[in-house]
Parts: C-alpha cells; sequence; structure tokens
C-alpha cells in the first residue's frame, strides 16, 4: 500500500530486515520495534477499508468516492396536468374511534 507516495510495506520489510542485521539491539528494543511495525500495518491495512471490501457501514466512507448528484432543469412538484385530490373530511363519522394512551409510556 502507498500513502504520500510512501510504499509502507517495502519501508516495512527494510526496517524489520535491518532489525535482523543489527546485532547491537536489545531484546527488549527489538520486540519493542517489531510491535510497532505490527500496529503500523493494522493501521495502514484499516486505512484501505471501505464499505465494499469490509463489514463498514456505507455511511462511513469518505465522501471522494461518492458520486455528486447532477442538477436536472425541471421544476419541483407534480407533474404537469394531474389533477390531485384530497380526501375530504365528512360531516358525520360513520364510526368514532377514541384512542386511550397511557402518557407514562410516551416518550420524554
Amino acid at each position: 500500500m502507498k500513502i504520500s507516495g510512501i510504499d509502507i510495506d517495502a519501508t516495512i520489510a527494510h526496517v524489520k530486515q535491518q532489525l535482523e542485521a543489527d546485532k547491537t539491539v536489545t531484546p527488549a528494543l527489538k520486540l519493542a520495534i517489531e510491535t510497532l511495525l505490527m500496529l503500523v500495518m493494522i493501521l495502514t491495512n484499516r486505512i484501505g477499508m471501505n464499505s465494499k471490501n469490509s463489514s463498514k457501514p456505507p455511511s462511513t466512507d469518505d465522501d471522494t468516492n461518492k458520486k455528486k448528484k447532477t442538477k436536472t432543469n425541471g421544476t419541483p412538484g407534480g407533474q404537469k396536468g394531474r389533477i390531485g385530490t384530497t380526501l375530504k373530511q365528512v360531516e358525520k363519522p360513520d364510526v368514532v374511534e377514541v384512542l386511550k394512551l397511557d402518557k407514562r409510556k410516551l416518550p420524554k
């Protein structure tokens, strides 16, 4: 993987090779450097993940991957010539249903 023109995998391999070649490094320092290299590899792999190659939801993707919507020349609203209808309220309904609510169960 390349980030800002730096090949991360090649750089990590080069550091590991130099770490093996250097005999003056203490085992504790060697272990600490190897742990840090492992963390760098894990984090660089996470950078390359998106919703298509992992279980991340699409809402977490960068906006750079999304296509921009093109603006249309149409005006907002319904189709021209269509006559809309609205349900009219009647004077005397057939059935009136009273709903009882328990206000304690409503969200606050």
